[in-house]
């Protein structure tokens, strides 16, 4: 029988290729939104309705959330899945929905499973797999895309709940303070000149302690001079205009250029008894199409089974192999010698 899956948010940015890429797996798709349907298989609805919430997820084999802000809708939907036999996917979902789902409930609820986090927690594992040990990992993750309304709000919750800890790296098992941000600096694999935030999340420390790493360094790249002017006030101004700053910066470094993502990763360890240095590359076109295609892969792995009931980060229960595998054409790894002058 073919599985039915919703996606709430299905005609937006990560939604619209998140639906291509369920219907590309076999899916039959149900499109939800708060704007009138305009196809056979779309319908209204809206967080902050029960009533259509329920009617939605009538008979879905999952949720697939691609709305936002994530904050706002808190766990109304996951909820509601549970509450219609439903398993529940997120593309965002931080540690606050992690908090309100049960651990040990009979569904499955799948949060996180976007670009970042989620693939950004995918990319470092798949790499650290083709080690027998990994002593450190250096990762550097960029892109140049506008900030969607939604996006924007995210991040800003992001900050203030400290889910990201600035000038923050892990040594010897533990999170210590970092080095502080550099900029125009020029690093293989990024146009031009950047800048660079040393930053630990949330998603890696876990990445960073389940590895047993003894040096993990998580560096955030900024292609353009606007977003980073902006990042360094956001803390002091009010939301509303935090937001559209954000979103104005973004289109101001996106003029004339093209989106893309970029993430590096390098492991340092051991395999087959000897040292061994690795890096991968993975290119993308943008957030929205990355983000959509790991959120595709989490359903199809609810779909298959191969997630046990209960709540997870997607990092941290997905095969990381397995996606990335998927993403194949979008990654290389370049000679070890094309990284010199990595920070």
């Amino acid at each position: 029988m073919t599985a039915v899956v919703g996606v709430v948010g299905g005609r937006g940015d990560v939604g619209s290729h998140a639906v291509r890429a369920l219907r590309g797996r076999g899916c039959a798709v149900r499109i939800g939104g708060r704007s009138a349907p305009s196809g056979p298989n779309e319908r209204v609805v809206d967080f902050r309705s029960e009533s259509t919430v329920d009617e939605f997820c009538a008979g879905l084999d999952v949720l697939l959330n691609c709305a936002g802000p994530s904050r706002e809708i808190g766990d109304v939907l996951a909820v509601a899945a549970h509450r219609a036999g439903a398993d529940y996917v997120d593309v965002a979902g931080d540690e606050a929905l992690h908090a309100l789902l049960d651990p040990a409930g009979p569904r499955v609820a799948v949060l996180s499973a976007g670009l970042r986090p989620g693939l950004s927690g995918l990319f470092p594992r798949a790499v650290a797999a083709e080690f027998d040990r990994v002593d450190a990992l250096e990762v550097h993750f960029g892109l140049l895309d506008r900030f969607t309304e939604v996006a924007a709000a995210d991040y800003l919750q992001g900050v203030a709940d400290g889910l990201t800890r600035p000038s923050a790296g892990w040594r010897g098992g533990a999170r210590r303070t970092g080095e502080v941000r550099r900029t125009d600096v020029e690093l293989p694999h990024f146009p031009g000149r950047v800048t660079v935030l040393t930053q630990l999340s949330t998603e890696d420390e876990r990445l960073a302690a389940e590895l047993g790493l003894e040096r993990g360094d998580w560096r955030t790249v900024l292609c353009g001079e606007h977003v980073p002017a902006v990042v360094d006030r956001v803390r002091g101004t009010d939301r509303a205009t935090a937001i559209a700053d954000l979103r104005r910066a973004s289109l101001l470094d996106l003029a004339g250029r093209s989106r893309f993502v970029t993430m590096t990763v390098r492991a340092d360890g051991e395999r087959g008894g000897a040292p061994e240095s690795r890096t991968a590359v993975l290119h993308g076109a943008g957030n929205a199409e990355l983000s959509g295609e790991v959120a595709a892969a989490a359903v199809a792995a609810v779909l298959a089974g191969t997630v046990p009931a209960g709540r997870h980060y997607a990092a941290d229960v997905l095969d990381a192999r397995a996606v990335v595998a998927e993403l194949s054409a979008r990654v290389t790894w370049p000679a070890d010698d094309d990284e010199e002058g990595v920070l």
